[in-house]
C-alpha cells in the first residue's frame, strides 16, 4: 500500500510539473524566470532564450537584468547567458548604447546586486577606462563584490604611494580603505600594512563580532541526536540554573574570547569532547528598534534564538567555515535583546574535526558593523 501511494504521488508530481512547465508565459523573460531547479520549464525557457537572442535587441538587456531580482540560481543562469549573447552580438554596434545601458544599471543601487555585478563586468569589457574612473567612488556599495573592488582601488593607490616613498600619504590611504572594507581577507591585509606604520587595527570592533558570553555544557550529542533534542536552556533561560550534563552537573559560566576574529571556542571553556552540545548566551542593546543581520560562521551544527524566538539552524558538520557563512535578517527591539546559540560537535575523531566553535556579528545589509549601545559584561 505504501509503495502504491508513493508511486501515485510521484506520478502526480511528474504530471503537475509538466503541466506547470507547459503553462504559457506572458513574455519570454517570464519564461526564463520560471525555470525550476529540477528542470521544469526548460523547454519553454529554451524557446524563450532563442527568441530573445535571435532578435539581438540591446534594449532587452535592462529588462533581463531587472528580471534577476528574486530569480532562482537556475533562472539566473538562463538570464545571464541571454544577456551575454545579446551584448556580444551588439558589441561592435556603436549605436547600441551598451556602455550607457550597463553603466546606468551599475549606478542604480536599488537593483539586484548580482545583476549589478554582471553589468559592471560587461562595462569593464566595453570601457575599462570608465570603470577605472568610477570604481573608487563605490566604496559604500551594497554589493560585496563591487565594494571589495572599490576598496582595492584605494589599496592600490596606497601601494603606489608607498613605492614612491610617500609613506604618510600611503598610511592615510590604507586607513581610508579600512573604513569601507568589509572583506575579511582584504581587512587582514590592511591590518598588516597599517601595523607596519604603527597603526593598530581591531578586527573585532571593525566587524562587530560578539565576544562576551555565558556558556553551558556539555550536553550529549549521541548519534547526532543533540541537534533535535530540546535541552533545558531552550525552554527556560536561567543563568543561575544547574543542569544534568553529559558528564555530570553543569552550570553557566562567563566566557570572553580574545580571538582576533571573535571565535567562541567551547574547547577553551571545557575540555575537548566529542558528541557534545553546548550553549552560549549574550545580550545586545539598541536604543531603537532596527533591522539588522546576524552573520554566523561555524563548522558545527547550530541553532540561533533571538529574544526567545527560533531564527535559523543548520544540521551539518565540518563542511568548512567562513566569515559571514550564514546571514540571518532579524529585527531588534529597543533595549535589551537576548541571543542564544546552540552548537553541536559530532563523533568524528580526525584532527580537522576537533573544532567546537562559532563566530557571530551584528551588521547592516552592507556588512557595516552595528555595536551594542551598552557594553555587556557577565
Amino acid at each position: 500500500m505504501n509503495f502504491r501511494f508513493t508511486l501515485a504521488g510521484c506520478l502526480c508530481g511528474f504530471l503537475l510539473g509538466n503541466l506547470i512547465a507547459a503553462e504559457p508565459h506572458s513574455t519570454p523573460i517570464e519564461a526564463l524566470r520560471s525555470v525550476g531547479s529540477e528542470g521544469q520549464g526548460n523547454a519553454a525557457a529554451s524557446e524563450a532564450w532563442a527568441a530573445l537572442t535571435e532578435k539581438k535587441d540591446p534594449t532587452s538587456i535592462t529588462e533581463l537584468l531587472r528580471a534577476m531580482d528574486g530569480a532562482s540560481p537556475v533562472a539566473r543562469n538562463w538570464i545571464s547567458t541571454a544577456i551575454d549573447q545579446i551584448a556580444s552580438d551588439n558589441r561592435s554596434n556603436a549605436d547600441a548604447g551598451l556602455k550607457s545601458l550597463f553603466g546606468s544599471f551599475v549606478l542604480d543601487l536599488q537593483q539586484d546586486p548580482y545583476a549589478r555585478e554582471l553589468a559592471l563586468d560587461w562595462l569593464d569589457r566595453l570601457a575599462p577606462e570608465i570603470v577605472n574612473q568610477m570604481i573608487s567612488g563605490l566604496v559604500s556599495d551594497p554589493s560585496a563584490k563591487i565594494r571589495k573592488r572599490a576598496v582595492q582601488k584605494w589599496i592600490d593607490r596606497a601601494e603606489k604611494s608607498k613605492a614612491e616613498g610617500n609613506l604618510e600619504e600611503a598610511a592615510l590611504l590604507y586607513r581610508q580603505a579600512l573604513v569601507f572594507c568589509r572583506d575579511i581577507e582584504q581587512t587582514q591585509s590592511l591590518q598588516k600594512s597599517l601595523e607596519d606604520y604603527g597603526v593598530p587595527v581591531d578586527l573585532v570592533h571593525q566587524f562587530g563580532f560578539l565576544t562576551n558570553w555565558m556558556v553551558v555544557g556539555p550536553f550529549h550529542n549521541d548519534e547526532r541526536s543533540g541537534y533535535a533534542t530540546v535541552f533545558p536552556p531552550e525552554t527556560e533561560l536561567d543563568l543561575k540554573a544547574e543542569y544534568d550534563g553529559k558528564i555530570g552537573a553543569t552550570t553557566w559560566k562567563p566566557y570572553s574570547t580574545e580571538d582576533a576574529l571573535g571565535m567562541v571556542t567551547f574547547n577553551d571553556a571545557y575540555d575537548p569532547f566529542k558528541e557534545v552540545t553546548g550553549y552560549a548566551y549574550t545580550e545586545f542593546h539598541t536604543d531603537n528598534p532596527r533591522q539588522v543581520e546576524l552573520r554566523l560562521g561555524s563548522q558545527n551544527a547550530w541553532k540561533v534564538w533571538l529574544n526567545g524566538e527560533y531564527v535559523f539552524g543548520r544540521d551539518e558538520y565540518h563542511r568548512g567555515r567562513e566569515i559571514d557563512q550564514y546571514t540571518m535578517p532579524v529585527r531588534l527591539k529597543a533595549g535589551k535583546n537576548t541571543l542564544l546559540i546552540k552548537v553541536c560537535q559530532n563523533e568524528q575523531r580526525e584532527t580537522w574535526t576537533q573544532e567546537w566553535d562559532f563566530q557571530i556579528r551584528v551588521c547592516d545589509s552592507t556588512g557595516t558593523a552595528i555595536h551594542s549601545s551598552k557594553q555587556v559584561q557577565f
